[in-house]
């Protein structure tokens, strides 16, 4: 499954690249954080992640193929889901909500989930003068039988893809 991972991800494309940080790396974990503005406000950006979720989410980051069957609930407990009728996966729950402010998820994304890594993802919305500043934050960790250090430019990646495709939505609604 790792390799697969790996293989699928090195083909990834931008579409509108978000800016990235590596903030901390360990054998049992990282913390990173991919940042990009966008001529939204918070308010905005928010229903863009919160209520839009399928129409940016890149569809090769699916388990189903397509990224219409994505959901967000943003309320505490709710599920960010993917649901195709019988098929049905919860990619992650959400635990902190502050509309326009702080989105806040935990789990493990994709293969991570598999893997039993646990992470919390922090979706913040700063406004500033020229719209909003959105910052994706990803702390993981977890037992693995390699460095977790060894997959954190891939992960890093496929955040500053995500991030990149809600604010490249989030700029063709203005």
């Amino acid at each position: 499954m790792r390799c697969l991972f790996f293989v699928a991800l090195s083909v990834i494309g931008f579409a509108d690249p978000a800016h990235g940080r590596v903030l901390h790396r360990a054998d049992n974990g990282f913390v990173i954080e991919n940042t990009v503005m966008v001529p939204n406000t918070a308010t905005q950006a928010w229903l863009g992640l919160t209520e839009h979720v399928g129409e940016w989410w890149p569809a090769d980051h699916t388990w189903f193929g397509t990224s219409k069957n994505l959901s967000m609930d943003a309320r505490a407990g709710g599920c960010f889901c993917e649901i195709d009728g019988a098929r049905q996966a919860e990619h992650m729950r959400i635990t902190h909500v502050a509309p326009g402010q702080l989105l806040r998820m935990l789990g493990g994304l994709g293969p991570l989930q598999g893997m039993g890594l646990q992470g919390a993802l922090d979706w913040r919305f700063d406004s500033q003068e020229d719209g909003t500043r959105i910052t994706l934050r990803y702390q993981l960790g977890g037992y693995s039988p390699s460095p977790l250090g060894e997959l954190i430019d891939v992960i890093d990646q496929v955040q500053a893809q995500q991030l990149g495709g809600l604010a490249t939505y989030l700029r063709a609604q203005r």
